[in-house]
């Protein structure tokens, strides 16, 4: 089977298509804007790099998401519930971490079939 990696740095690939597969790294939005401006610069972000890998939320698996404060839970799931496909919701976590640097507040990872 083949590999297709998509935005390939040094560090890391922004996502990485294997089979029918696409996993996409950790998206972040931001920094210093509010949870829901980095939500939606997050979700815009994975739907971006989702449909250069030939697919769609609507064929979501799974999502992490990590949030810097719990207490921001209910701000970014009103982005989110506005932008997931109702119908195809994901397997999905949400945690608290502490992320790269204090001015994120949202991380999401996602996974997807193509």
């Amino acid at each position: 089977m083949s590999i297709r990696r998509i935005e390939v740095g040094p560090r890391m690939s922004q996502a990485v298509i294997h089979g029918n597969t696409v996993y996409l790294a950790g998206q972040v939005g931001g920094p210093g804007k509010s949870v829901t401006e980095q939500t939606k610069d997050v979700l815009a972000a994975v739907d971006r790099l989702l449909k250069e890998a030939g697919t769609d939320k609507s064929k979501l698996l799974q999502a992490i998401i990590w949030l810097d404060d719990m207490k921001d839970f209910g701000e970014m799931n009103a982005v989110w519930d506005a932008w997931v496909d109702p119908a195809n919701t994901p397997a999905r976590a949400t945690g608290e971490a502490k992320l790269a640097t204090p001015e994120y507040k949202v991380e999401i990872i996602v996974t997807a079939a193509i």
